[in-house]
């Protein structure tokens, strides 16, 4: 509807808008923008500490707090806590049972003194490099190659998924079983082609190698799952695109896929050395640090200085230092990756 169509605007509307004209003519100061004085929106910020702290009150701010407080008590005592106190038993002499010595760093001079303790470092260090070389790409290649089927997705993620419904003791026990040398499956199985058999954790060689398998089969998973996931968010429309432009499977994951999961690869490559510089379970229930002390790791020390030799200022000493390498890893791996999650 053009402007000269319009509706006459009623007599009394105009009556109005021709008086307000006239007394803005009439007063120059009511046509200009006031540019002093208070502006004319209250500001959230407006009055003094007081007033701020009444206007916080009505607005429900002591309701949060109480709220959330038994919460973050409950957090601070069952995870704040501890890690103070493991701190501050690291500065002390104690079995747990008489009256903790106040020894300073005595017990990170014994830890640092300790032969074993650069044996279970390097030992630790083999196992993190193992993990990553076998069991980083085996996900990642597997939740891509399940996405990608046509028919049979659902039943390749259950049985992806599989060995962690396992318990990790059971299944630790049920490989050492497959490990045996003279009735192991796997020996058993190589005999047919005439190789074998071959001592898997009795060998300083290979018994490294052997619990890393293990700990590969039993925890990749939980990563195809959580790849599967992140692939699900992928846009649909670039694998089309692609397909229009003849790009081949390799080709839709080296320019797409792989892009697209930058930020979880990163992330999941994070926990999975941080996993990996904390592995206890596999070469306790299988090797208990042997042979040689081949695959004796840093928890390993840790556990021996605490519960074999009743040192437990030692072992949270220990500890102390394993949480703070970790932790300066992860700033430097976090600051190193920044640009690449983005």
């Amino acid at each position: 509807m053009s402007r000269s169509q319009a509706p006459a605007a009623p007599a009394g509307n105009r009556t109005r808008k021709d008086r307000t004209r006239k007394q803005r003519s009439a007063d120059p100061s009511a046509a200009r923008p006031r540019t002093d004085g208070p502006p004319r929106t209250a500001s959230p910020h407006r009055g003094g500490p007081a007033e701020r702290f009444v206007r916080w009150v009505r607005q429900g701010g002591v309701t949060t707090i109480l709220f959330g407080l038994p919460m973050v008590l409950c957090f601070a005592y069952f995870s704040w806590w501890p890690i103070v106190q493991s701190v501050q038993l690291s500065f002390q002499q104690t079995n747990l049972v008489d009256p903790a010595t106040w020894v300073g760093l005595d017990n990170f001079r014994h830890v640092l003194d300790d032969p074993l303790l650069w044996k279970a470092v390097k030992n630790t260090a083999l196992f993190a490099v193992l993990a990553l070389v076998i069991g980083f790409p085996i996900p990642l290649f597997l939740a891509v190659l399940i996405s990608e089927l046509r028919r049979g997705g659902t039943l390749f993620r259950i049985l992806a998924y599989l060995p962690v419904a396992i318990p990790p003791v059971v299944s630790v026990l049920l490989w050492k079983v497959f490990y045996d040398p003279d009735a192991g499956l796997f020996n058993q199985l190589l005999a047919h082609v005439g190789l074998g058999p071959y001592p898997w954790l009795q060998s300083t060689d290979t018994a490294m190698l052997s619990i890393v398998l293990e700990a590969t089969w039993a925890g990749f998973g939980s990563t195809v799952i959580i790849y599967l996931a992140a692939l699900g968010s992928v846009p649909t429309e670039l694998y089309e695109a692609a397909e229009i432009d003849a790009a081949g499977i390799w080709r839709r994951v080296w320019h797409i896929t792989l892009p697209s999961l930058r930020g979880v690869v990163l992330i999941m490559l994070l926990l999975q050395i941080i996993g990996t510089l904390q592995i206890f379970t596999e070469p306790f229930v299988m090797t208990d640090g042997g042979p040689e002390d081949s695959t004796l790791t840093i928890l390993m020390l840790i556990y021996n200085y605490a519960f074999q030799n009743g040192d437990f200022g030692a072992a949270t000493a220990l500890s102390v230092m394993l949480a703070l390498v970790l932790g300066v890893l992860s700033a430097i791996y976090l600051r190193a990756t920044r640009s690449w999650s983005n």
